[in-house]
């Protein structure tokens, strides 16, 4: 095993354990802790294949907006501190169901398409990924450019509902 892939292994056992730590843990807050975590573990592995401003765009969009947008919008609730409900038996095993089938697709992509290691350098500039997110041609990424700014409203808005207090009712 080469250092290469044990530095792989590392990054991506460090992604999926943060990752499963976010969806089951019960206190919202460190939920969005732990989702921070895996986001960074993800610029880490843009960091490590050598696509810097991917990277940092990874940072900059999901560490730096939506999650902070989140953890701002669980601090306004009043429950930020309390633990949330346990999931229904039900929704436990569908969940658990859909990690084996995941699995097992993936696997399958894999024995069928084979993913060989190539040893060509990927060489990409920030000018060059800057005129394909612009470009509007084949080979442009403009529409998934716009798609970022919609998560981020989208962010926006899901962080206003939760931050969004009831008001107490009145017996008129």
């Amino acid at each position: 095993m080469t250092a290469t892939q044990i530095i792989f292994y590392i990054l991506s056992a460090f992604i999926l354990g943060t990752a499963i730590l976010s969806v089951t843990t019960r206190k919202i807050f460190r939920s969005a802790i732990w989702l921070l975590f895996s986001l960074i573990g993800i610029a880490g592995l843009y960091f490590w294949l050598e696509v810097e401003f991917i990277a940092a765009v990874q940072i900059v969009v999901y560490v730096g907006g939506i999650v902070v947008l989140i953890i701002f919008s669980i601090f306004l609730t009043q429950q930020s501190g309390k633990e949330m409900p346990k999931a229904p038996l039900v929704r436990t095993v569908a969940a658990s169901l859909a990690v084996v089938f995941g699995f097992a697709f993936t696997w399958l992509l894999i024995r069928d398409y084979g993913f060989e290691a190539g040893n060509k350098k990927f060489e990409w500039s920030v000018g060059k990924i800057g005129a394909h997110m612009m470009s509007t041609k084949e080979g442009g990424y403009a529409l998934p450019f716009e798609v970022v700014s919609i998560l981020l409203l989208a962010a926006m808005i899901g962080c206003i509902v939760i931050a969004m207090k009831s008001k107490p009712e009145s017996n008129e």
